[in-house]
């Protein structure tokens, strides 16, 4: 029985870490499934929501949620076909319209997430609610308003899709944590489609067990130490999440990675062995050995792939970047040279994706070093320099990757990614 956690823990430990080690590997493949739609944010957020209904808090909502709007007194397969179906249209009706909001109000997130103080609290509210996920507390709606918003169920299409509406709020101890962390990371993205289709995803992986128990009437394993496991690997992820966050306000956390793979191979060695020790399989209800073996498995865990992730995001190689704008402006004119403005910041995603890939493919620094490349770091939006170089050059959002030619004026405009041979089609016909 104690193999079990490992059976659900490591299929999504690959998962998790399959598309970051491919795109170490093979960056062209992944880079362009990337860019062709928001599948793997889709799918990291269908899990997220699958994953939370195997939380002591949710799972055991299924059988007796499902009682409750009828599917499993229905008459025919095709009414509860249809009650279970109403019933995650409920759900998707209440969380896609957050990741609108989220999308639309993400122009907030650039200059709040470039504040040391702001990453901080951020920071401190994601490793609380990592710590509600180890068990050190609970969040807990009043039981009155748990049973009030059950009333609101009951037979017929109207009542499924009512009760799928309020069931985030009655899930909240264990939707929380997740939802938050999706949130934020649809308001970095600053679309409002994107985030839609985010929380949609989120939905539809939230209501996926409740669908499948009421349309095939299918009997769920008894709860027991799995969900806790389950829990508890919501806990690493999320102090992961707070200490990736840090690490856009606090360079010396991004200066930790190195790319090579001596470094590779010890951050999968404390990942591994924080698993090993307990990190997820143990509980802190058991004795003082237990409790220390787990509490520092947790600890080696988020080293392990706070570290592995920092590897990952590692420049292999780039081009040599001027640090002033101005000089490289003087110097670009006084040789008759085109120029290359890349405008980043730490919180960019794309940004980062970009220096990783684009700038550091050989046939891409080959081509380039033609040109007088500069980097503006638009971290800090209250620096009065930054935004006079972004005014000069007409720069709203990031990422933002000016071409000129050796005449001054501006040849092409790069506002997301793009893969080394569509950068190399571009700057070829710049002289």
């Amino acid at each position: 029985m104690r193999r079990q956690p490992f059976a659900l823990l490591w299929p999504l430990v690959l998962v998790i870490l399959t598309p970051t080690l491919a795109n170490a590997a093979e960056p062209d493949i992944f880079t362009r499934s990337l860019a062709k739609g928001p599948f793997y944010a889709g799918l990291a957020a269908f899990a997220g929501g699958l994953l939370v209904c195997l939380t002591p808090c949710v799972y055991p909502m299924i059988a007796i949620t499902v009682s409750v709007f009828g599917a499993r007194q229905a008459r025919s397969r095709m009414q509860a076909f249809g009650l279970s179906t109403a019933f995650v249209l409920g759900i998707c009706a209440m969380f896609t319209p957050l990741g609108v909001a989220a999308g639309y109000t993400g122009s907030l997130f650039g200059s709040l997430l470039s504040d040391p103080r702001v990453l901080a609290f951020v920071a401190v509210v994601f490793l609380a609610l990592a710590l509600s996920m180890f068990g050190a507390f609970e969040f807990v709606l009043p039981s009155k308003l748990n049973n009030k918003l059950a009333e609101l169920g009951g037979i017929g299409y109207g009542g499924a899709f009512m009760l799928g509406l309020v069931s985030g709020l009655i899930a909240a101890p264990c939707t929380g944590p997740v939802l938050t962390g999706i949130l934020l990371w649809i308001g970095k993205t600053k679309s409002a489609g994107l985030g839609a289709a985010a929380m949609f995803a989120f939905s539809v992986g939230l209501g996926l067990p409740f669908w499948i128990v009421g349309t095939f009437a299918v009997a769920l394993p008894k709860g027991g130490p799995w969900m806790v496991a389950v829990k508890s690997v919501f806990g690493i992820v999320l102090a992961v999440a707070a200490l990736y966050l840090l690490k856009s306000g606090f360079p010396a956390l991004s200066h930790l990675a190195r790319p090579d793979s001596t470094f590779a191979l010890t951050s999968i060695g404390l990942l591994v062995l924080g698993l090993a020790l307990g990190a997820v399989h143990l509980s802190f209800d058991g004795g003082t050995v237990a409790k220390v073996r787990k509490g520092t498995g947790i600890v080696a865990s988020v080293a392990g792939a706070f570290l592995l992730i920092g590897w990952a995001e590692a420049p292999r190689g780039s081009l040599v970047w001027e640090p002033s704008e101005t000089a490289a402006r003087a110097r670009a004119e006084s040789e008759h040279r085109p120029m290359l403005i890349d405008f980043t910041a730490e919180w960019c995603a794309a940004c980062k994706e970009l220096s990783r890939i684009t700038f550091a493919d050989p046939q891409v620094m080959a081509e380039a070093h033609r040109f007088v490349a500069v980097r503006v770091d638009a971290t800090n939006d209250e620096d009065p320099s930054v935004d006079a170089i972004k005014d000069h050059y007409r720069v709203v959002g990031l990422p933002t990757v000016v071409v000129v030619g050796s005449d001054g004026r501006e040849r092409s405009r790069l506002t997301e990614f793009v893969t080394p041979d569509r950068f190399l089609d571009i700057i070829r016909g710049v002289d």
